[in-house]
């Protein structure tokens, strides 16, 4: 294999990330953890980063695919080095391992791990490719979305979808549509669907609370459902006019006769497709798969449920137990043994998945770590730019003026479309139970507003989909993608899909919901 620096210096940055997880105790520079105030122009390397994924693709997509490693470790110290030099680069050091151990080690072990497990079962046979059968397929995925999380979802779901449409020459709006629905939208029943909602349920949210947000799961899943078959139908019609086309040797037909209409009917609304026999036998292999994807739920699960537990957790300084990584101003940070045992038993269901599934399966999903490496190089960005714009919004939320739950809805929608929606949940919840609500859910923050927390609940996990780096599977699902030559709109072309079909969407549930 031909030698390549760019791969070579792009994976050392991912081991340079991780291995920050081994940084022996460290004493450093004075300035309390949680003391700095950063001024706006901090987000400015945030900024940056999102504006790299969104214009160096369209620029140079070749340069982009083989420096976006350089292009993530320059905007990482473009932050880190200015903020060392003004508030100690004992704070800023401590900053960068903070949000890369507990956010983004914690983020990429599991996108990672549901990615490979994911990869090992492959549904064989000729899939049906009409409106009818992608929208059953597209449903499916969204229910599962609630069971197995959106992540986990996606990566159930995206290749077989692939492989049912890989005849099809439109077949990007059906990725959209994934994207809208399995990846974000579809997980809002359970706190397992999205990790807001698992935030939530860690402080205090009942678990089954979130099934009262079924009216609005409902209602967007219909809506968009319905857009959807009737785009599909329409790009339908358009490829089986072409295959009529070519049949008759590339004459151009003007019009279709009475019984070819009937039959295009048929095919558009009839979820039977024409193949052989032999081809239309559905096969499912690498169940076993499903074994290590529960592990890998279980483990996301337990982590949360036993974190009061006095096996992980001290009473006498309500801390969890763990690992010191670094000393920062008389302040411990420790690495939980509960998060450990979760990315290491995470990362062992991968393994043992790679082990027990043959490489034939994988090769028939046309397996390849591409998009994970992608994903990480990417958001090993994104997360070491993002602490300034979550510190401000952690310190000057209550400024936004936010009361209602229409603005509430909107508040946190929008900024879960750019920022970690986790983090971006827990501020506006925290906001919410400040408010002095004397009825509602009572979580250890306080009281909220019932109709509040649904607010912040959809906000966070509907507009996720406004953007590609608005929740995880976002991104991985466009990279598998284009892995699989379907050509995938850009940072801003996505945009415009989001913004003409989810919007008025939002809009619709803030008149029906959150006035």
């Amino acid at each position: 294999m031909k030698f390549s620096f760019n791969r070579v210096f792009n994976k050392f940055f991912i081991v340079l990330t991780l291995s920050l997880l081994m940084l022996p105790n460290m004493a450093l520079a004075a300035g309390g953890s949680d003391g700095v105030d950063y001024p706006f122009w901090t987000v400015i390397p945030f900024a940056g980063m999102l504006l790299s994924i969104a214009i160096c693709p369209l620029v140079n997509s070749h340069w982009w695919e083989h420096n976006m490693g350089k292009v993530a470790l320059f905007w990482a110290l473009l932050f880190t080095i200015p903020s060392g030099i003004m508030w100690g680069f004992g704070q800023a050091w401590y900053e960068f391992v903070h949000i890369m151990v507990v956010d983004y080690v914690p983020f990429i072990c599991l996108v990672a791990g549901l990615f490979v497990v994911a990869g090992g079962i492959n549904v064989g046979g000729k899939l049906p490719s009409t409106p009818m059968a992608n929208s059953v397929m597209l449903l499916i995925g969204t229910c599962l979305a609630s069971i197995v999380g959106t992540t986990g979802a996606t990566m159930l779901v995206i290749r077989p979808i692939i492989k049912a449409n890989q005849e099809r020459k439109m077949k990007m709006h059906t990725i959209i549509f994934l994207i809208f629905l399995v990846s974000n939208i579809g997980g809002s029943l359970t706190p397992v669907g999205d990790p807001p909602l698992f935030l939530g349920f860690l402080h205090g949210v009942p678990f089954f609370w979130t099934l009262k947000l079924l009216p609005e799961w409902l209602l967007n899943v219909t809506v968009l459902l319905t857009v959807y078959y009737g785009l599909d139908t329409f790009f339908y019609k358009r490829h089986l006019l072409q295959i009529n086309e070519d049949e008759v040797a590339g004459k151009v037909s003007v019009a279709l006769s009475e019984q070819a209409m009937k039959e295009t009917v048929n095919e558009v609304f009839n979820l039977k497709h024409e193949h052989n026999a032999a081809d239309s036998k559905i096969k499912i292999t690498g169940l076993q798969n499903l074994i290590f994807l529960f592990g890998i739920l279980l483990a996301v699960v337990m982590s949360g449920t036993m974190a009061q537990h006095p096996m992980f957790f001290d009473k006498a300084d309500h801390t969890l137990k763990g690992i010191t990584l670094m000393n920062h101003a008389d302040h411990d940070f420790v690495l939980p043994y509960l998060n450990l045992a979760r990315d290491l038993f995470i990362i062992l269901m991968a393994i043992l998945s790679l082990k027990f599934t043959s490489k034939e399966i994988r090769e028939a999903n046309k397996f390849t770590w591409m998009p994970v490496e992608e994903v990480a190089l990417l958001f090993a960005g994104i997360f070491a730019t993002i602490v300034p714009a979550l510190k401000i919004l952690s310190m000057h939320g209550s400024e936004l003026g936010v009361s209602t739950p229409m603005q509430f809805f909107w508040a946190s929608g929008m900024l879960s479309s750019f920022l970690d929606n986790a983090p971006t949940y827990l501020v506006f919840t925290s906001m919410a139970a400040q408010m002095g609500s004397t009825t509602g859910v009572l979580t250890d923050m306080g009281m909220i507003n019932e109709t509040i927390l649904k607010a912040i609940s959809c906000g966070a996990v509907f507009m996720g989909a406004n953007t590609y780096i608005g929740n995880a599977p976002n991104f991985m699902t466009k990279s598998i993608a284009e892995e699989n030559n379907i050509r995938m709109p850009s940072f801003f072309g996505y945009m415009l899909w989001s913004g003409a079909i989810l919007i008025p969407l939002f809009i619709l549930n803030t008149v029906i919901f959150f006035r």
